[in-house]
């Protein structure tokens, strides 16, 4: 039996889901409808299919690997390895990376790709649909998963397909068209030949390097010599930034998979798997449980003579009244009200706040870290107020500020404090000073949270004043 290998696409940004989903904690990583992140999920589906979850290839971003890492560890899956992507490049270099790794490991393995972010509500029938897709990718053609097309959306691309199905339940692949408008897709959906591309693939490596290579010979080259520089530091894997930043950015499917028909192998597995991409807040609505007049609500959210609605409160109280088809979305520091016909507009939101340079785009108020997260609670002139929560037994670096002070209060567990050459323990309702410049750290003692009220005070208080000396999770 040949080795499989999943590979797990989570660079995106998420930015259609704004103000829920946010550059610094994408779409990815959150909950919609279980326990779990999607990100957990599609992790749990896919591990399913091998033998050891050290298998798993996660394919992120220096950002996002603390909060993915921590996400794993929550599911016990604690052997899957990371490729960091030092820049943005699209799927098809990430793909390529990981199928480098995976001739590591194996002399031909199967990949089983696909994106962090979608969700699946037939898990039975999702591991059917693949178990006939890698039987299909032995023969040596490349496979894709095609779902089934149940209305005209023109967001999506569409494979169509032809001939008879095949012994694994798959067709052969006729051509692929991307975002087609209204009147085309319709047609599509009409004629029972077309299916949406949900980004999902099964393929060998080496069927996906031969593949690049016979399509973009310069993007493998050019990776394939990053690769030979690549650096690993326990479970992440990294390469040099001044070689891939020069690869050209493409996905999967413009580079490859598009350009297959007709010149090399290329099947289609249907999927009828509960699936969707949760693309916008109208697709969030669509997947949400709804009550008997239509609306979805989450959190401490109520509505009064409304219809058809989202309602997602995080943090406060939310009422709506007399609205149809419409989502309000509640944060912390941004809220969101949009008609649910209108959804795709919220990409046209954050390119404007991204003009005006707003943080909301990028963050919210409380910000994961490798070491607990912290949580902005107010803010003014020549001071910042932040609620820290540390995880037991971690610290955060050993570091100082040119613009700033700091005084901490400990309000639960108990810390040690490095400031300059002195280092003390402070337990509940003690507080310390450190001064600007000077050389501190905090660490949690014990086996529970440490929690502390941090009051900054200084002429500039951003995130970037600061200067790391000594970081247990290699930051610069």
């Amino acid at each position: 039996m040949r080795k499989i290998i999943p590979v797990v696409l989570c660079g995106g940004s998420g930015t259609r889901l704004w103000p829920l989903s946010r550059k610094g904690f994408p779409k990815q990583f959150l909950n919609f409808s279980s326990r779990n992140s999607l990100f957990q999920n599609t992790v749990s589906r896919v591990a399913q299919l091998v033998d050891s979850k050290d298998d798993v290839l996660i394919i992120t971003n220096d950002e996002h690997r603390f909060i993915a890492l921590a996400q794993l560890s929550e599911l016990g899956v604690m052997g899957a390895e990371f490729l960091l992507e030092p820049c943005a490049k699209n799927t098809a270099p990430a793909l390529t990376l990981a199928a480098l790794r995976a001739l590591e490991k194996d002399d031909d393995p199967v990949l089983v790709v696909t994106p962090s972010d979608q969700t699946i509500t037939d898990e039975d029938a999702f591991e059917t649909a693949l178990n006939a897709s890698i039987q299909v990718a032995e023969t040596g053609a490349i496979v894709v998963l095609g779902i089934e097309a149940q209305k005209p959306e023109t967001g999506y691309g569409y494979i169509k397909h032809c001939g008879q199905m095949g012994s694994f339940g798959e067709y052969d692949v006729e051509s692929f068209v991307e975002k087609p408008d209204f009147e085309t897709a319709q047609g599509y959906v009409d004629s029972g030949m077309h299916s949406w591309n949900g980004g999902m693939f099964v393929l060998k490596a080496r069927v996906w390097l031969a593949a690049l290579a016979q399509f973009q010979p310069d993007m493998l080259q050019q990776i394939e010599t990053v690769w030979k520089r690549n650096a690993q530091d326990d479970r992440f894997i990294r390469v040099p930034e001044d070689g891939f930043v020069r690869v050209k950015s493409e996905s999967i499917d413009y580079a490859v998979i598009e350009k297959c028909p007709g010149m090399l192998p290329i099947k289609m597995v249907p999927l009828d798997a509960g699936w969707s991409d949760l693309g916008a807040w109208d697709a969030v609505w669509e997947f949400s449980e709804q009550d008997e007049h239509g609306n979805s609500l989450h959190g401490d959210a109520q509505v009064t003579n409304t219809r058809n609605s989202l309602v997602y409160a995080s943090e406060r109280m939310v009422r709506v009244a007399g609205l149809d088809h419409v989502a309000v979305i509640e944060t912390a520091d941004a809220v969101l009200v949009i008609d649910q016909h209108q959804s795709q507009d919220v990409k046209t939101i954050v390119a404007e706040l991204t003009t005006q340079q707003r943080e909301e785009r990028l963050l919210h108020r409380k910000v994961s870290r490798p070491w607990g997260w912290y949580d902005c609670i107010d803010e003014g002139d020549r001071f910042k107020v932040k609620r820290i929560q540390v995880n037991p037994g971690a610290s955060l670096s050993l570091q100082r500020h040119e613009h700033r002070a700091e005084h901490w209060i400990v309000v639960k567990g108990r810390a040690e404090v490095t400031c300059g050459s002195q280092v003390s323990v402070l337990t509940e309702n003690q507080s310390t000073y450190i001064p600007v410049g000077e050389i501190h750290r905090l660490r949690n003692l014990d086996d529970i949270p440490l929690e502390i009220i941090e009051v900054q005070s200084g002429g500039y208080l951003g995130e970037d004043d600061i200067e790391r000396l000594d970081d247990t999770y290699g930051r610069g």
